[in-house]
């Protein structure tokens, strides 16, 4: 699950943000918090912090505690023309050399020393994104050959166990036991 170049796979980045914002400011390092999330997040907590998903049940648990983008697709957009830079897409950890996408539910990405992040699903693009940049909600969608809808915006994380997580941080991936689970939004 790792990509094909020899690049280790590791964090380009880390990124947290207090208030309910699109964007999320880049740190020297982040604490993550078993349960929780992001220490000093608006997306940490227990239960739901996503506003929209508040509204509709606010009782339901946060699988959304820690989001993760790959940095080859800030690449990929960068190629097509857009300025993003990394928190610019709402992401807490920008990794490199991991392809997020094709985790299975339940992974556990292990990350620096201590921090182990279990993946819940894959992040939902909104039209937020098209409120940052026009363009880039359709260049984080997509079709595979059968006709679903590929979402590319990232995947969804909770916090199996706490931890420092800074730029340069190793990116160790434990697969869950078999039959594994395709990714689904959360």
């Amino acid at each position: 699950m790792t990509s094909r170049d020899a690049a280790p796979a590791q964090v380009i980045s880390v990124a947290a943000s207090p208030v309910h914002s699109f964007s999320k400011q880049p740190q020297p390092a982040v604490s993550l918090l078993a349960g929780l999330g992001v220490q000093g997040d608006t997306h940490a907590g227990h239960t739901v912090q996503h506003r929209s998903r508040v509204a509709a049940d606010p009782t339901q648990p946060n699988l959304r505690q820690v989001h993760l983008i790959h940095a080859e697709l800030l690449d990929e957009l960068n190629a097509a023309g857009f300025d993003i830079q990394p928190g610019d897409l709402g992401e807490n950890l920008l990794t490199r050399g991991v392809e997020l996408l094709a985790l299975p539910v339940g992974t556990w990405l292990h990350v620096g020393a201590e921090a182990v992040i279990e993946v819940t699903g894959l992040r939902n693009p909104c039209s937020q994104i098209e409120a940052f940049r026009p363009g880039v909600l359709a260049a984080v969608l997509g079709r595979d050959e059968a006709g679903n809808v590929v979402r590319k915006a990232g995947i969804m994380g909770v916090v199996v166990a706490g931890g420092e997580v800074r730029r340069g941080d190793l990116v160790r991936i434990e697969l869950p036991p078999q039959p594994h689970r395709a990714l689904e939004r959360v």
